[in-house]
């Protein structure tokens, strides 16, 4: 077990994948030589060859499509596209191709590649390079999303979506690369389990990615007025883990929803829908949901702030849940 920033767990991951499996390629915009826009690659092309840690063109399209052919045909690309924002070049081939392939062949015919790619604000990148837009893919059958938290979490889960015979999109929050942590490369995760980042007994804030800080900074304020907060860090949003919701919400009875994503039909409304169709005995309180404006992410850094969740506007979301 050592200590490694958020970057370097996913290059980690990526090197101990491909060591231990000849099949595992990765593709993308300065991957190479580079290392990546955030590093995450750097050293693979040295380690593995230009075969096997390839640059490609500036054509997300292609990088994806590319991806999913080589899938079909007995490889295990990791794709790493710069922005999430990029994603839209790159839908045709996820939603109608990778995510369909298994279905449409009869289950004879499986896509095991995995798209990286990082998202969020806070950075002042503006509204084409800070959006957050998971939603999109978690409600596209046969996609898998995820999006950890940790570096444990980086390593953990890099390395069951590139086990996983499907399609996985891996998000990484741009802001959290230089994150320190502990890492323990025999620790393994399961995609669709969620961990409890903090036990409580008043209120439950579930969430994932970057937000988890941010819940976890909450949650330690609260403590000191007597509020015992519950942090669920989700891990995977699609599929997502309906039992350990439930869990907390039965242990807090009070639920606060939080993504930094925009929240009109967002992950956190799928979830409050589902606790008030399955748990609303538990609730003593409506859920609370804390997220995003339904507006582009402003360029300012002042605006921004206003803009992203924070440990401020959290607390009120508990104290409003519990008034």
């Amino acid at each position: 077990m050592s200590e490694l920033r958020f970057a370097q767990a996913v290059n980690l991951a990526l090197t101990d994948a491909m060591r231990s499996d000849d099949s595992v390629i990765v593709l993308g915009e300065d991957v190479a030589a580079a290392g990546g826009s955030f590093k995450a690659t750097r050293g693979l092309v040295e380690q593995f060859g230009a075969a096997r840690v390839r640059d490609t063109p500036i054509s997300e399209s292609s990088i994806v499509s590319a991806a999913v052919g080589a899938a079909m045909g007995g490889l295990k690309p990791v794709v790493e596209i710069m922005f999430m924002d990029f994603i839209t070049l790159a839908m045709d081939a996820l939603v109608n191709q990778a995510a369909k392939a298994r279905f449409m062949f009869g289950g004879r015919s499986h896509v095991p590649m995995v798209l990286r790619t990082p998202h969020g604000g806070g950075l002042s990148a503006g509204p084409q390079h800070s959006q957050c837009l998971e939603a999109w893919l978690a409600h596209v059958p046969g996609l898998k999303v995820v999006c950890p938290s940790t570096p444990q979490d980086a390593y953990s889960l890099l390395r069951a979506a590139i086990d996983d015979p499907d399609p996985v999109i891996f998000v990484e929050h741009k802001g959290m690369y230089g994150k320190k942590g502990e890492v323990d490369p025999n620790q393994r995760a399961t995609i669709g389990s969620a961990r409890i980042a903090r036990a409580g007994t008043d209120v439950s804030i579930v969430t994932y990615g970057s937000t988890v800080d941010h819940a976890l900074a909450a949650a330690a304020q609260l403590e000191s007025d007597g509020i015992s907060v519950e942090v669920l860090d989700l891990r995977s949003i699609q599929p997502w883990d309906q039992a350990a919701v439930l869990a907390s919400v039965a242990r807090t009875h009070r639920v606060v929803v939080a993504h930094e994503a925009v929240q009109a039909f967002g992950v956190g409304a799928e979830i409050a829908a589902w606790i008030a169709e399955h748990g609303f005995d538990e609730l003593d309180a409506p859920v609370v949901r804390v997220a995003a404006p339904f507006m582009p992410v402003p360029f300012s850094s002042a605006l921004e702030q206003h803009y992203m969740v924070t440990p401020a506007r959290l607390v009120a979301a508990v104290q409003k849940t519990l008034a």
